[in-house]
């Protein structure tokens, strides 16, 4: 997807830009709204963890050095946010240190001040795509943990054992049970998850994070 290319829900890309010098707010702004994104700016980390994100795919072009705080310091608390969006730096004093502080935590790009236009897109780019992929992967996750809560107790005890590998057989001797029964509840599994084979089980299985569940003692 390029970053003026709308959304799977039919929005478009929205850039936020954290710089204090008014500006270089305002330039940018301009830039990113040229190629066709919206552009939300803040003159400070604070103001910017106090907006509302939208569910649309969205990255922050952010100064290394912000008055009084810095970048990194606000890249650290958006690791921990609900929603971890993309972190392109943006400096004038930039040094290597810093730039591989900041490429190591996580960020897409790091560029020095003056912008060039095609770097900013470049990089915004990657930013809105890396966002995107997040945002789907977080979707299917939901959609898949609740396929798994309509699944009876002794469903999801079969699906435990069927991704960790074990024959029909092998199941209903650990559950104590006859292996047409197991037959019935695999079936059922298979059904409500939606999977159309026993390695897609498996991979859904590890996206949402179900573990093995323990078989009780009989």
């Amino acid at each position: 997807m390029r970053a003026t290319e709308k959304g799977i829900d039919g929005t478009m890309p929205t850039i936020f830009v954290v710089d204090d010098d008014t500006s270089v707010r305002h330039a940018l702004a301009r830039l990113i709204r040229a190629l066709g994104m919206h552009a939300v700016t803040f003159a400070s980390g604070r103001e910017f963890l106090g907006c509302q994100v939208p569910e649309g795919p969205a990255c922050v072009v952010l100064d290394v050095r912000l008055a009084g705080e810095s970048g990194l310091v606000l890249q650290d608390a958006l690791r921990t946010s609900a929603r971890r969006l993309p972190i392109i730096f943006i400096t004038g004093h930039g040094t290597v240190p810093l730039c591989a502080q900041a490429l190591k935590a996580g960020a897409v790009d790091f560029l020095q001040k003056p912008v060039e236009e095609q770097a900013l897109l470049e990089a915004v780019s990657r930013a809105i795509e890396k966002d995107r992929c997040a945002q789907d992967h977080q979707h299917k996750r939901a959609a898949l943990a609740w396929r798994v809560t309509t699944l009876t107790p002794r469903e999801r005890e079969v699906m435990a054992l069927v991704v960790k590998g074990l024959l029909n057989k092998q199941i209903a001797d650990a559950l104590g049970t006859s292996e047409k029964t197991i037959k019935v509840h695999r079936a059922r599994v298979m059904q409500k998850m939606q999977a159309a084979s026993v390695a897609a089980l498996v991979r859904m299985a590890d996206m949402v994070g179900m573990g093995v569940v323990p078989v009780a003692s009989r």
